[in-house]
């Protein structure tokens, strides 16, 4: 008779191996929160760099495993070295806030770069391992598990002879404890530093090269995925804690893989942001730590004081919107049209971007959140219900301003670092939701065949009704945001933004502003989702990635944070110029990418400026 333990087994040990690599990920992310206080969004794109150097190695110098390791060991070394120095030192004097929207530029370069140099195609790493099994009782463990296990043992211990017993290892656990009073003491925090990042993009290099020797693939968009893990076992375990960070990883590859033991495997994902969001909520300094409070860090997202904006007189505006509403009497083709019609509609999403990250203060990353929201919500209404696409838009907008409130709303106590994460996580939460509530959104097969926009039973669908719509619903919603800003509820929030503890000392209810503001920006970002499903015909999990949020993010920098004028003219920028131009249209995440690094070390107040 054959025991039911077996696949239990097998799932354990798949759990914890799955929790080595995730903690090879966690301990060099709790390193360099240690002695940065930052954290790194790059690191999964070093994580993906040494999956690629260990596949050049195999496939064209053949060389042995240990070959193998030790040059994605330098290689990714090096690159960490380089991300530290060149990247993130020019902006150590700057608020907490701007090197981690540095990483996060830094990543999408790197990940554009593998795009461009080895293609979107995934690659299959051939395993230098026999593919022997033993066999312990109705489990197994193979090479590769014993492989991961071992490298995971022996890192932890040679970071902790490095740590406990060297000088260097000394100065880096005194710049983690009290980075100016190390300094003062004739410490070099800038070598440290560039240490701690090196020592971190090695063990992510060694994590990404196990990992495609475990599935056999990698590929360029690999790492995106693997960071959050990393973040989010480094969050479990404690923010700087590496015993914690290891304790993480492996609960956190443990929870996923009895998760997909029982509800399947498309829920993998979906279980880790659900434990970060609860330990965020519930404890937000980690399971295994002793402090309950939040760390002191600034409440505000903003990373600039607000600067003189460029003035732009009415009158210039009111031309240029008639302009822009006349320009299909000049241009007559369809595919120029549309596209700058879709550029419209990334000009919603970005002023309710800036009126949540630059006028709030809430720096958010899940905001394609709510143009999913907002889409699926539209598209259901006139395929189940067959309402009016006119009324499915508006009811979409409601929708969208409602939930999407309630889901970000434990995120409000928050702070820091600590919001821009939990609004990542939110985001990614509605889009593994829509995956796999297969009853209601069709699951990865999407909804297909949505209604067109129409008008009296005629279908809108040439690129001159989309043009014309899109902008319509832009200039509406620019001018009522414009109106908010300048009216108490746009002071208000500028207040909270500025200083919390004063805002609060003043009786102003900070909870309160900031679901009027996630509710307004969420009506706007819903309209936009509901409209882009219309047009496209077709919507899936894929359709409005985290990619959307990062470069709603670039618009609002681009264009300065919480100007309107300025969010409009980042989506022009940044989405309908690279489309237009069609040999840009490829190196698109390359450009969002740098440009996001140059604004926030040359131009962090934008274009326009702040407000």
């Amino acid at each position: 008779m054959t025991s039911s333990l077996g696949p239990w087994f097998d799932y354990t040990v798949n759990g914890l191996v799955v929790g080595n690599i995730y903690a090879l990920l966690a301990v060099g992310l709790a390193l360099i929160y240690g002695v940065s206080h930052l954290i790194n969004f790059a690191h999964g794109s070093v994580y993906m760099a040494g999956a690629y150097i260990g596949w050049l190695c195999i496939t064209y110098l053949g060389t042995p495993l240990p070959v193998t390791l030790a040059a994605v060991v330098i290689g990714c070394g090096f690159i960490g070295y380089l991300i530290e120095r060149v990247g993130l030192r020019p902006l150590q004097n700057a608020p907490r806030i701007a090197p981690l929207l540095a990483t996060i530029g830094i990543g999408l370069v790197l990940d554009q770069v593998a795009q461009l140099l080895f293609t979107p195609d995934p690659r299959g790493l051939p395993l230098q391992l026999p593919a022997w099994r033993i066999q312990i009782g109705d489990g197994t463990i193979g090479a590769l598990d014993l492989l991961i296990a071992g490298i995971g043992l022996f890192s932890a211990l040679l970071l902790y002879v490095f740590l406990r017993f060297t000088k260097l290892g000394w100065a880096v656990r005194a710049t983690a404890l009290d980075r100016d009073a190390a300094q003062q003491c004739g410490v070099d925090v800038n070598r440290v530093n560039s240490v701690v990042f090196a020592i971190a993009a090695a063990l992510g290099g060694v994590s990404g090269f196990l990992v495609g020797m475990y599935y056999n693939s990698i590929d360029p968009n690999m790492g995106f995925q693997a960071g959050l893990k990393g973040i989010i076992a480094q969050m479990i375990g404690g923010m700087g804690n590496v015993p914690g960070a290891i304790a993480g990883s492996l609960l956190l590859g443990l929870t996923e893989s009895y998760g997909i033991a029982i509800f399947g495997t498309s829920y993998r994902n979906l279980f880790a942001f659900v434990v970060m969001l609860l330990v965020l909520v519930l404890k937000p300094n980690g399971i295994f730590s002793r402090g309950r409070s939040l760390p002191p860090e600034p409440l505000t997202g903003t990373f600039i004081a607000p600067s003189a904006p460029v003035r732009i007189p009415p009158m210039l505006v009111a031309a240029l919107a008639i302009i822009a509403l006349a320009l299909p009497l000049v241009v007559r083709n369809g595919y120029v049209l549309q596209t700058l019609g879709l550029g419209w509609l990334y000009a919603v999403l970005a002023i309710s971007l800036t009126l949540v990250a630059g006028t709030a203060g809430m720096i958010s990353l899940g905001h394609a959140g709510l143009l999913a929201i907002g889409a699926y919500a539209s598209a259901l209404l006139a395929i189940d219900f067959h309402l009016p696409v006119a009324a499915t838009v508006a009811a979409a907008g409601i929708i969208t301003a409602i939930l999407g409130t309630l889901i970000i709303f434990p995120a409000f106590r928050l702070r820091g670092h600590y919001v821009t994460i939990a609004t990542l996580g939110v985001g990614e939460i509605v889009t593994l939701t829509i995956l796999n509530w297969d009853s209601l959104t069709h699951g990865p097969i999407g909804l297909s065949g949505i209604p067109p926009l129409s008008a009296f039973g005629m279908p809108l669908i040439s690129g001159t009704w989309v043009y014309e719509i899109a902008l319509g619903a832009l200039i509406i919603l620019a001018l009522t945001q414009w109106r908010l800003l300048g009216s108490h509820l746009g002071r208000t929030l500028r207040a909270i933004r500025d200083d919390d503890v004063a805002a609060r000392s003043y009786g102003i209810a900070l909870d309160r502003y900031k679901s009027l503001a996630f509710g307004v920006a969420g009506f706007s970002a819903g309209i936009a989702g509901a409209l882009m499903a219309h047009i496209f015909s077709y919507v899936n999990h894929e359709t409005f990635t985290s990619q959307a949020s990062l470069l709603a993010l670039t618009m609002v920098i681009l264009g300065g944070l919480g100007n309107v004028a300025g969010a409009i003219l980042g989506a022009i920028a940044l989405v309908s110029l690279p489309e237009l131009f069609r040999v840009l249209a490829d190196y698109r995440m390359l450009i969002y990418g740098v440009a996001l690094l140059l604004l926030i070390r040359f131009r962090p107040q934008g274009l326009l400026g702040t407000v």
